[in-house]
């Protein structure tokens, strides 16, 4: 078993899919030197200010996320803003958990990604590396 490191991420006028593709690169060890694809070696990762993470082009009026429930005709479709303005963190999430395998690896990597509307988490007792300073 590997150590595991704590890093955080501020998303604050970062680009949400190539902050996403970072987060994603973490939580399942790829930037490490003994990666594979089998071992699960990934870092946990802190993700603070979710609703600040912006958009390129007309994405922030034209995004929409759709969910699907199990009655003909009923589905639901949520804009970008209106997803970010009620939930911040799921935008972050959804960016994430579509990089990552889907399966029971995937969703295990994923409890490993924590994430906050505001600046402030309760990891700071883990002393995360900043990934600001890097």
């Amino acid at each position: 078993m590997c150590e595991r490191k704590w890093y955080k991420i501020s998303a604050e006028d970062k680009v949400l899919g190539r902050m996403a593709t970072r987060i994603a690169v973490l939580l399942m060890g790829k930037d490490k030197p003994g990666y594979s694809p089998h071992d699960d070696k990934g870092d946990f990762v802190i993700v603070t200010d979710a609703g600040k993470a912006r958009l390129t082009g007309n994405k922030s009026e034209s995004k929409t996320y759709f969910k699907a429930s199990r009655y003909p005709g009923n589905s639901k479709e949520i804009t970008y803003k209106t997803m970010v303005e009620q939930n911040p963190e799921r935008v972050i999430i959804n960016a994430v958990k579509g990089m990552l395998p889907k399966n029971r690896r995937g969703a295990r990597m994923l409890k490993r990604l924590k994430v906050y509307a505001g600046d402030k988490h309760p990891h700071s007792s883990q002393n995360p590396i900043d990934m600001e300073k890097n």
